[in-house]
């Protein structure tokens, strides 16, 4: 195990920072044809539908597609409570006079911007529907308040997600959205991918994002787990920062990633048993 995590460390040191060079660049890595399919979509102006774990960086890719296609991006985190107004706008009071106010839908629509709805499946199902007439060949938003139709700019790209792991009969996306969206998978990156991004992210050398990263490995393998998620990505950057703010190894794992995954004791224990064996020693004084 401490052989592996050396040669993630050697890989992360020469890899240096290749993605996300550029300043200001959001920083990701690749792992497939990812970027190509959405550079494809984007210039036809093909809505997609990225599906992935939590936190295996569905948002940091679209925040790079964005900045290296020069798009403005407008992010709307989906809830159970979302309205159509909180996508479309709303008629609002201001100085004792009522004035129609653009939803960050219709921002992006008048804009020409790419538009990131995180998490579709937690809204309500009569709110999704209407996006169905953006995400086809009319490339329109129906402003029903106003009384008007608006033709989406040129740029405008329609961006959803969803985690297929929380699918359910309850929650899950109709076929008649799913069928107007380009569609993209993404999951955990590769061991030495992953460890670069935590070095990266959290500001941590090569041989500490290599451990964070074998222990997040040896979660996700775990078989007849009882964990409804596994260790992602994001909670790796995590502990990366608590251990690069004076936290050690072990302790920045019990708060980042043990405590986090589960509220029972029997698994807490075992998880910080587990962590005990595979990461590295702390050093002796």
């Amino acid at each position: 195990m401490l052989t592996d995590q050396a040669a993630v460390a050697d890989s992360v040191a020469e890899a240096g920072t290749e993605a996300g060079a550029e300043a200001g660049a959001p920083f990701y890595r690749a792992v497939g044809d990812e970027a190509e399919i959405f550079r494809a979509a984007a210039g036809g102006g093909l809505p997609v539908l990225l599906k992935g774990p939590t936190g295996c960086g569905k948002t940091r890719f679209v925040e790079a597609m964005a900045h290296e296609l020069g798009r403005d991006l407008i992010t709307i985190a989906g809830h159970e409570d979302m309205t159509s107004a909180d996508l479309v706008g709303r008629f609002l009071l201001k100085g004792g006079e009522t004035v129609w106010v653009d939803g960050p839908l219709t921002r992006a629509v008048r804009e020409g911007a790419i538009c990131y709805l995180d998490e579709v499946v937690e809204a309500r199902q009569d709110t999704v529907v209407v996006i169905h007439p953006l995400a086809d060949h009319r490339r329109e938003l129906a402003l029903d308040r106003l009384g008007t139709t608006l033709s989406a700019a040129p740029g405008f790209q329609l961006v959803i997600s969803y985690n297929p792991g929380y699918q359910s009969v309850l929650k899950n996306i109709k076929e008649s959205t799913r069928q107007r969206f380009v569609a993209i998978e993404l999951g955990f990156p590769p061991t030495e991918v992953e460890a670069q991004v935590v070095a990266h992210e959290a500001g941590i050398d090569a041989e500490t994002a290599g451990a964070l990263v074998a222990f997040g490995g040896v979660i996700r393998r775990l078989d007849g787990s009882p964990l409804r998620e596994v260790a992602s990505t994001r909670m790796l950057i995590l502990a990366g920062c608590l251990v690069a703010h004076g936290l050690s190894l072990r302790g920045a794992v019990q708060a980042a990633v043990v405590q986090v995954l589960s509220d029972d004791p029997d698994v807490v224990r075992a998880l910080g048993e587990l962590a005990d064996s595979v990461l590295p020693a702390p050093p002796t004084t």
